[in-house]
Parts: C-alpha cells; structure tokens; sequence
C-alpha cells in the first residue's frame, strides 16, 4: 500500500468512526476545556480523553501481542511506547485533518490551538474513548488497528528514556530519575520543565506539553550530549525538594545491579 493510499485509508476510517457516533459524544470529544469554560458547556473532552488514553494502550497491547508471538516483554513495550506516544498520535490526528472538528476557546484558536500537538493528540483519544463507551470494544479494537497498526516493523523501536536507561544501566550502581522543575502557564496548557538526573546531577533539562513530553525530551537532549552519565553539572539545590513535592514530583529510578 503506498503512503497515499494509507493516508486515504485513515481519513476515511476516522470519519467513519465519527459518523457512527452519535452528536453529544462526538461534540464532547472535540470539546476542549478552553472552549467549554468560554460557552459554559458542563463538559470538555478531558474525561473521554482519560479513558481513549488508557483504550487506545490496551488495543495497541493486544495487537502486538497477537502480531508479534516470540517478542520479549521489553520490546513489546517499547513498541507500544512508540506507537501510544503523544507524538504518534498528533501526527495520526494531522494525517486525518482532526484539527478542523476542534471546539476551541477564541484565544486558543487564534493561537494556533488546532495545530497543537496537545490538542490533537488529546481529542484522537476522546474520539476512542467515545467509541469505546457507545459501541463497545471490539471497533474501538478495530478503529485503533486500523488507524495506527502498521503491517509490519522494520525492527523495534526504542524511545529516548529507554535508551537513557540502558546507557546509566551500564554504570554499576547508578541511578536515572526524572524531576519536575517547573510548571508553567494554564491549567489547560501546561508547559513542564524537566530534569534528567544521573547520579544526583542534572544532566540535561526537556520541556513538553505533559511530564511524559518533558522527560522524552530531557532523555533526548542527555543522548544528544554524548558525554560519560557521570559528568552532569549539580543541580541548584533551591530548585530541588520542596518545589517538586508541591507540584507533585514524578521520579521514575533506575539502579543498575
């Protein structure tokens, strides 16, 4: 199948979904808070969001599990992080042109909100999530395969952190965490900045959209630096402690045996 034809191929599966839906879930799912704090509508997307999110891992855990039999658990995983990531699913939302069946507030429309990769990946899960709950399981099963399952892999994909993970596992003894440095602009819009931390030291700093956005970049940028997981520079000790336990600090620790 050439990529025009697979292009083709997920717009119509996608409108189609939305045709089988049914108008209050198919206008909650494109609901976006900004929108419905401006009109005063009792329901945003964010629910639906919730549960296509947690839809959407489960069938692309399914499938790959059915599609790859003799696959360990850790590859399994790393291609279904690939494939459920925020960017994966943003860019599945731009090739179905999602954007333009967005309910946004006027400041986020004007501010680009249909191109935000937030935005769009958020909605994608709702519209699952919508399907899943009107229609059941089985095609909220075949709308996700048929929407983000490839034929085949030309080897398994492996995400930032897990390679930030591998290269601190080859250090007897040392330890991988992610910290939250800052959270910034609204609630609906939030902006994280994230620190890598090897050993105690900041090793690079990500931001994103989520945490999960802000620690893929944080890995990314400590990959990019190509430089021993034990040269990081200390972190400021102001920044650490009390600010990550009052917004919630999310330590993922690996120790290497």
């Amino acid at each position: 199948m050439s990529d025009l034809e697979a292009l083709s191929r997920a717009k119509m599966t996608f409108e189609n979904a939305l045709k089988s839906l049914g108008d209050p879930a198919r206008n909650e799912a494109f609901t976006h808070v900004s929108y419905a704090n401006e009109k005063g509508c009792p329901k945003s997307n964010e629910r639906l969001e919730y549960l296509g999110d947690a839809v959407f891992d489960l069938a692309v855990a399914h499938t790959l599990y059915e599609m790859y039999p003799d696959a360990s658990e850790g590859d399994l995983t790393r291609m279904r992080a690939q494939l459920v990531s925020g960017a994966s699913l943003s860019k599945l939302a731009l090739d179905v042109e999602l954007g333009r069946h967005l309910l946004l507030g006027r400041g986020e429309a004007t501010s680009g909100g249909r191109l935000r990769s937030r935005n769009l990946a958020g909605a994608l899960e709702a519209v699952v999530g919508a399907v899943y709950l009107e229609r059941g399981w089985g095609p909220a099963l075949e709308l996700v395969q048929n929407l983000l399952i490839p034929l085949e892999f030309p080897e398994v994909p492996i995400d930032a952190k897990t390679r930030a993970q591998e290269r601190v596992q080859g250090l007897s003894g040392s330890t991988l965490e992610y910290r939250v440095m800052s959270v910034e602009g609204p609630d609906h819009m939030p902006v994280y900045t994230v620190a890598c931390v090897v050993n105690g030291k900041s090793v690079s700093l990500g931001r994103g959209r989520s945490k999960k956005e802000a620690q893929e970049d944080a890995a990314g940028k400590f990959l990019a630096l190509d430089i021993p997981a034990d040269d990081g520079r200390d972190l400021p000790h102001d920044q650490i402690g009390k600010q990550d336990l009052a917004r919630g600090r999310e330590i993922h620790e690996y120790r290497a045996p």
